[in-house]
Order: structure tokens, then C-alpha cells, then sequence
């Protein structure tokens, strides 16, 4: 029985590791937090993040880190995008260069505006690294409801490594090359989920939220290709299929949190009653930097940061997008790359 290491405690990270166990790897998962640990040793239950779900006796769990990753087949890095690094510092004395990481996180690094990927690569350059994403909630995951992943690596025998560690009938796992726009796929689409969650706080109705996820993949897509993915990546399920999930979903923090924000909510109170990591508030501070220093139109990213980083009221934001220059569909799509001449 290979092992397996899960490296984060969250609903996410503890989905996985049930999958993972079902699978009938030997598993072992990761948490600082002592209280966390001893609690599901002793209930085996996670009741902070996914409530009612039971942990097999056979998923270990502990703070020793170096005992967790020593010969672990694959590690699972299951932090918030803005721990990545602290923790691959954290355990980069101790993993061996035969071990794959695999990262479950969506989000981009505040402080460089770097991929996850590059992030770990800058740090363990030498480790082959498998991306993770897709539409998924970890409520669903973690009672094995139907769900599909794609793992994506340039390496395309690694990405079936980890493609054969996941699937099970009720878990479907892709493989795809562009890590770069699976990457951008599941981290762009946090902003857009969070200002779908504000058309809902602000009261409007399906018509609105049809069009901001469709514009909204759209604006994926234009940003995506500007760092370097394949355009046809936000057509799958990193794209618009994370999408799809986020925007419409009261399982997604970002649409939860921006229905608070819509209601007229502070950020501060908005994520005082989410209580977990809102990826797409850092991801659409990074996107917007992004887009200006590429110099892309980023319209709705770009309303969403003034509400958040601006003070900008939301009804106002939804009057600007709807008052902008008048445009033609097929030229814009034509020319952002979704079809060709």
C-alpha cells in the first residue's frame, strides 16, 4: 500500500484525503493546529469544515510534519495560495526529489503575482508538481457524490500518475498539458464567482448573472492567453466548468462573500461571517495589477477591485459595466482568440 500525504486540514484537503483512503492509499494528513488534530483523532470528525462527514480510523493525522512526508509517494498541498510558500519552505529540507506535489489550491501569490506552480518550482525546483482543479466542492467530494478533476502537468506521465491516485467511480480525473491556463481557470474564476454572489446580494435576477459568467469567462480567457495558456483550457472543466460550480453554488465562499458585500456588508463583517479564505478578494487584486501592467481590458475584474480596494458602491459598479462603449460580440471573440479567422 503506497502512501500519501495530505498537508492541510481544511474541507478541501480532508475531501481529498477521504477519496484518497477510499482509494486504498495509506494516508496521512498534516495540520498545525493541535486542537484540530486531537479532535479528529478522537471523533473523527472535522466538525469545523465539513460537519457530519466521519474520517476512517485508517487516515492518520498529525502535527509531525517530517513524519507525515517521509516516504510519501505523492504530497498533497492542500493550504490557502497565500501559505503555499511558507509551507514548501517549511518541509523543502525533507522531501525527496522522487515525491510528487500535487497542488489543490486556486489563487495566485500576492506579493509576485506568480502561479502556484511557480511558486513551488522556485522553491523545490527539482520535484515534478501536478496541479489539481476543476468544479468541486469538497461538501460534495467528501461524500463521494459524482465529480470530475483534471490534473494538470506538462509531464504528462506524472499527471496519469495522479489521474490513477484520484479516480474511483464516483471521482473522474482529466489530464491536461496547459498548466497555465488550469492554473488561471480556477483562480480567475473566484473573482468572477464574487461578483455573480454580488448581483445576487444587490437583488438582480438570472438575466444578470448569465451575462456576468459569460463575459466573465470571456475576461478569463483574454487574460489567460496574455500569460501564456491555451485559449480552448476555459472551455473545460478548469474554466468554464469551475465556473459554472462557483457562480451559482452557496458551497462557494467567494459567491457567499459577495452576496454579503452586494447586501451592503463591509469586507471586514463579510469575511468576520464566512470565516474561511475568500480566494478571489487577493485574486482579483493580483488579476487587476496584472491586466494593467499587460495592458488588457479587464472590465469586470476591474469593477470588482474598485469595490473592494476602492470603497466603490456595487450598484454603481453594475451601472458603469452596463453604460460602457457599445461593442460587437463576434469581432471581441474573434479577435480574443476563441475562434480563429
Amino acid at each position: 500500500m503506497d502512501k500519501v500525504c495530505v498537508i492541510g486540514l481544511g474541507s478541501w484537503g480532508s475531501a481529498l484525503a477521504l477519496t484518497l483512503c477510499k482509494n486504498g492509499y495509506e494516508v496521512h494528513m498534516w495540520t498545525r493546529n493541535q486542537s484540530q488534530a486531537n479532535e479528529i483523532n478522537t471523533t473523527r470528525e472535522n466538525s469545523r469544515f465539513l460537519p457530519g462527514v466521519i474520517f476512517p480510523k485508517e487516515i492518520k493525522i498529525s502535527t509531525d510534519l517530517e513524519s507525515v512526508i517521509k516516504d510519501s509517494k505523492i504530497i498533497v498541498l492542500a493550504v490557502p495560495s497565500q501559505a503555499v510558500r511558507s509551507v514548501v519552505k517549511q518541509i523543502k529540507h525533507v522531501v525527496k526529489e522522487d515525491q510528487i506535489l500535487v497542488d489543490v489550491a486556486k489563487g495566485l501569490e500576492r506579493e509576485t503575482g506568480l502561479r502556484l506552480s511557480q511558486v513551488v518550482k522556485e522553491e523545490l525546483p527539482n520535484n515534478e508538481y501536478v496541479t489539481l482543479s476543476g468544479p468541486s466542492h469538497a461538501e460534495e467530494v467528501s461524500r463521494f457524490m459524482p465529480t470530475t478533476l483534471v490534473a494538470a502537468s506538462p509531464n504528462l506521465e506524472i499527471a496519469e500518475i495522479v489521474q490513477d491516485a484520484f479516480m474511483n467511480p464516483q471521482l473522474r480525473v482529466y489530464t491536461n498539458p496547459d498548466i497555465i491556463g488550469v492554473e488561471l481557470g480556477g483562480a480567475l474564476k473566484n473573482i468572477i464567482a464574487f461578483g455573480a454572489g454580488m448581483c445576487d446580494g444587490l437583488g438582480y435576477g438570472d438575466n444578470a448573472k448569465a451575462a456576468l459568467m459569460t463575459r466573465g469567462i470571456t475576461e478569463m480567457g483574454r487574460l489567460g492567453v496574455a500569460m501564456g495558456a491555451h485559449v480552448t483550457t476555459f472551455t473545460g472543466l478548469s474554466g468554464i466548468g469551475d465556473l459554472i460550480v462557483t457562480c451559482t453554488s452557496m458551497h462557494s465562499r467567494n459567491r457567499r462573500a459577495g452576496i454579503l458585500m452586494g447586501e451592503g456588508k463591509s469586507l471586514e463583517e463579510t469575511l468576520k461571517e464566512v470565516d474561511m479564505v475568500v480566494e478571489g478578494i487577493v485574486a482579483t487584486e493580483v488579476a487587476y495589477k496584472v491586466g494593467k501592467k499587460l495592458n488588457i481590458d479587464l472590465p469586470i475584474t476591474n469593477a470588482i477591485y474598485s469595490v473592494l480596494y476602492e470603497n466603490a458602491k456595487p450598484e454603481e459598479t453594475v451601472r458603469a459595466l452596463m453604460t460602457r462603449s457599445k461593442k460587437n460580440e463576434m469581432e471581441e471573440v474573434v479577435n480574443n482568440g476563441f475562434v480563429h479567422n
